[in-house]
């Protein structure tokens, strides 16, 4: 496969805005990604994507844009098990990023233990068909039994339909449990309503569950989109993400998803998504636990108090 772009690929924002909320010293930018660039890092032969390149300086770039001080750089699936991308952005950042790596069962106990020293601290599980062809339940679990020891945790990617079939594995695994985007929830039906009630009864019934309230760009259907300076963005996504925020507090996560992979109806305006954080985290503490005090003891732990 040629490393030019898939069809109907969207590059990142080029000049998002500043942003008005101004985000608490410490934040954590919990959930974005590099790609490539090809030239230097190829994308994985297997890949069901080719995206637009996304470096690590321009996520740094980004990040001291919009008043961020840390990252969590998930491995992105165009890249496959081929960490080096990630690596060489964890080695850059000086200390100011953690990283989720894809790993195989066949990794050595030696490579497990080199991630870990340059800073990965989870390993992601992805079950969406569309986007990965999705590694068996007993390799996924021999994975997370051999990061346990570590102290990482396993990230999930899944969408709303699926976790009803996947509740009893999940439930097996380990570690704690991070969930994308709140398993992905149809924000066109009731926050009351049975799909999203499963969702949130996995997560008080499961209390290594947590959930990242992050690509309310992903998510919404009715909008309006994160572009023109626009202040109330994402309207029908704020009720899921307040609910999730105000329910468990301190098992939540924030990210970008920089540079928002496999969008196809708009790029939002980066600055405008932080904008958006007070609608689902309306308090200085929740902000607070959501930006700063969540993903500093998961990731950075040795830094807590």
């Amino acid at each position: 496969m040629a490393n030019d772009k898939s069809p109907g690929w969207l590059d990142w924002h080029p000049a998002p805005s500043r942003p008005t909320f101004v985000l608490p010293a410490g934040t954590v930018d919990a959930h974005c990604h590099v790609f490539g660039p090809g030239a230097q890092f190829p994308y994985a032969a297997e890949r069901k994507y080719t995206p637009c390149d996304a470096s690590s300086d321009q996520l740094f770039a980004l990040r001291d844009w919009l008043g961020v001080s840390r990252n969590v750089i998930v491995q992105a699936t165009c890249h496959g098990a081929d960490n080096r991308a990630l690596l060489a952005a964890l080695h850059q950042s000086e200390g100011r990023a953690r990283g989720v790596a894809t790993v195989r069962r066949e990794i050595s106990d030696e490579a497990l233990l080199a991630l870990h020293h340059a800073g990965v601290r989870g390993v992601r599980f992805n079950f969406v068909k569309r986007l990965v062809e999705v590694t068996s339940q007993a390799e996924l679990r021999e994975i997370a039994s051999r990061i346990a020891p570590l102290g990482w945790h396993v990230v999930v990617y899944f969408e709303a339909a699926d976790l009803a079939e996947l509740w009893d594995f999940f439930s097996q695994l380990p570690t704690i449990l991070v969930v994308d985007h709140m398993g992905r929830p149809d924000v066109s039906q009731p926050v009351d309503g049975e799909e999203f009630g499963l969702f949130l009864r996995f997560m008080q019934e499961h209390p290594n569950v947590w959930s990242k309230v992050s690509c309310p760009e992903r998510l919404s259907e009715s909008g309006p989109f994160a572009l023109a300076g626009e202040q109330a963005a994402y309207q029908d996504v704020v009720p899921f993400a307040r609910e999730v925020v105000t329910r468990f507090p301190d098992r939540v996560l924030w990210g970008t998803d920089w540079p928002h992979p496999n969008l196809k109806s708009h790029m939002p305006d980066d600055g405008l998504l932080v904008d958006f954080i007070p609608h689902i985290a309306p308090t200085a503490a929740l902000q607070q636990q959501l930006l700063v005090n969540n993903p500093m003891r998961l990731y950075w732990p040795e830094l807590v108090l």
